[in-house]
């Protein structure tokens, strides 16, 4: 008998039905979208750092996790005294430079001998490595996200490079340059942004890691095996908060709709309620109804939140090829724990006030 009152009450109002699941459905894909796009995006970038091959990675002191943003406060020349170290099989100096004009990318500055020592050297899908000055390497992912094709002019810090090849991602940056002519570009002349070493064996990664603290007190050295569990948003200041405040605006809007959906409910079926409670259905009744069918408007817009959370990432992915939404089950879970609870939460109020109801005046009510 209840289940079919429900649906009968979901049915009465189709349009009404209709905004309460299209404002939970966009609670959850905003829940799923923000915590996807932040943990996609960290995620990546540490896979990338990881994918260089190298063992351990040496910044200045106090650097930054987002390595793009740290500059060139390193001497070229640390990079001998790192070769002499025990264990130490390859240096190589990077110089990073963060660009924001038009887009927001991170440019590399390699030597292409150290870094090849160190990395094993990329994967060409076209074209050949740096030689010249002017030289660019472009990974598959930017050159589609451009439309960037080998012997193409690509500006970028004011400057004109020559696309020389296209390359397999997953090797640090996206776009790679000469060493020299970054620092010229820059100011930065013989300095780097971070050191990449490579050990005799990986088990000998402590023993690096601890010479190049003593030879370099107050630098910050890290294995990059270790890179991607500090790349989370617990670790990155702020960015917690920011995704606790998208949440709590997301559960906020679609609480308000609720509640909102639920209190038209019950004015609008007042004399209906009459009627329930003049055939006896107690307050109990009358509540665990009201709950249970905001528990179905909600489960609808959960389904339809998560399916419009996909249909959001394939339009962005197909649009910005670079960018990473990750959308896991676990969140998705928490999306819909957490709609399904501001829904009985917003739900409440209503609910009990339809229950008090005196039965003799809700019938009268027109």
């Amino acid at each position: 008998m209840m289940g079919e009152l429900i649906v009968r009450n979901l049915l009465h109002r189709p349009l009404r039905t209709l905004i309460g699941v299209l404002a939970v459905a966009v609670e959850v894909a905003l829940v799923v979208l923000i915590v996807g796009l932040t943990s996609g995006l960290l995620t990546e970038t540490a896979k990338r750092i990881e994918g260089i091959g190298a063992d351990v990675m040496v910044q200045p002191p106090a650097a930054s996790m987002f390595i793009g943003m740290t500059g060139a406060p390193m001497p070229i020349k640390i990079g001998e005294k790192l070769a002499e170290l025990k264990y130490v099989q390859a240096t190589a100096p990077a110089l990073l430079q963060f660009n924001s004009a038009g887009v927001i990318e991170t440019i590399w500055g390699i030597e292409p001998e150290s870094f090849r020592a160190v990395s094993g050297g990329f994967v060409f899908l076209e074209g050949h490595d740096l030689e010249g000055p002017d030289d660019l390497l472009v990974d598959d992912w930017a050159a589609k996200a451009k439309h960037i094709k080998v012997g193409d002019t690509y500006k970028v810090l004011n400057h004109d490079w020559h696309v020389v090849a296209i390359i397999e991602h997953g090797k640090g940056a996206r776009l790679f340059v000469a060493l020299a002519t970054l620092q010229d570009l820059v100011g930065a002349h013989d300095k780097a942004t971070i050191f990449l070493i490579k050990c005799t064996r990986p088990e000998h990664t402590e023993d690096v890691m601890q010479e190049t603290r003593h030879l370099l007190p107050g630098y910050t050295v890290n294995p990059l095996s270790s890179f991607l569990s500090l790349m989370t948003s617990t670790n990155i200041p702020g960015l917690h908060t920011f995704i606790d405040a998208m949440i709590s605006l997301a559960v906020t809007i679609g609480l308000l709709v609720i509640f909102l959906t639920m209190y038209t409910t019950v004015i609008e079926r007042t004399r209906d309620i009459g009627v329930l409670k003049s055939l006896g259905a107690g307050r109990a009744f009358i509540v665990r109804a009201l709950l249970t069918e905001s528990a179905g408007l909600c489960l609808m817009g959960i389904v339809a939140g998560v399916g419009l959370s996909y249909a959001v990432r394939a339009a962005f992915l197909a649009g910005f090829p670079t960018l990473s939404i990750l959308i896991t089950w676990p969140w998705v879970l928490r999306a819909g724990g957490i709609a399904l609870a501001g829904a009985i939460l917003g739900a409440s109020y209503p609910a009990w006030l339809a229950s008090r109801k005196d039965p003799v005046e809700a019938l009268s009510y027109d």
